[in-house]
């Protein structure tokens, strides 16, 4: 396939993800930066902090769906394989690190689900699945999602899943889990016995 393709998916997927949906609805809807209301992130979850449960659902839906999109004008393209991880990870790196934002975006979980439908929808199903299981156990959103997100990887090598998936979704998860390294700091903290 010609590189150029793989170049276009790479750049395209990179400013999808740069496409901050809750940054841009603030300000369409309230006339307001997010970076300056509820937690200062630009996200879903801040997102509905700010306009409540519609803007967090239509947040969460752009976001999934920029991550969609990314993917499949990939597969329009032609792009598969190990380049298609690549567009994966552009996508949600344009999400996390938006370069008009001075690289400070979301946290990311619903754009790599969206992408993560477009490349197998199997993967999105048993991070549900974990999700599911952990939320029963842990009684938290956040400690439900980011660990199911981080056991993904090792569930899908009993499943028989090859390589490049495995791949995929353990850099999606690090990324993840990066974006939300101060979330789980204060998690710890919280938990920590006093000394």
């Amino acid at each position: 396939m010609p590189a150029w393709q793989d170049l276009v998916a790479l750049l395209v997927a990179y400013a999808l993800g740069c496409f901050a949906t809750a940054y841009y609805l603030v300000r369409v809807w309230k006339g307001q930066d997010i970076r300056q209301l509820g937690s200062g992130n630009v996200g879903g979850r801040n997102a509905g902090r700010v306009l409540g449960p519609v803007g967090f659902s239509i947040v969460a839906v752009g976001d999934a769906l920029k991550g969609l999109l990314a993917v499949l004008f990939a597969r329009y393209l032609g792009v598969q394989g190990w380049m298609l991880v690549l567009v994966m990870l552009a996508v949600l790196a344009g999400h996390v690190w938006p370069a008009q934002l001075g690289f400070k975006g979301g946290k990311g979980v619903a754009t790599m689900i969206g992408a993560l439908v477009g490349y197998n929808i199997l993967i999105p199903l048993v991070l549900l699945g974990l999700f599911a299981v952990l939320f029963a156990i842990a009684r938290s959103f956040t400690i439900a999602g980011l660990i199911g997100i981080a056991l993904t990887p090792l569930a899908l090598i009993p499943l028989g899943r090859p390589l490049v998936d495995i791949v995929a979704t353990l850099a999606m998860a690090l990324i993840i889990l990066a974006a939300h390294r101060e979330n789980i700091r204060a998690k710890l903290r919280r938990r920590a016995p006093a000394s």
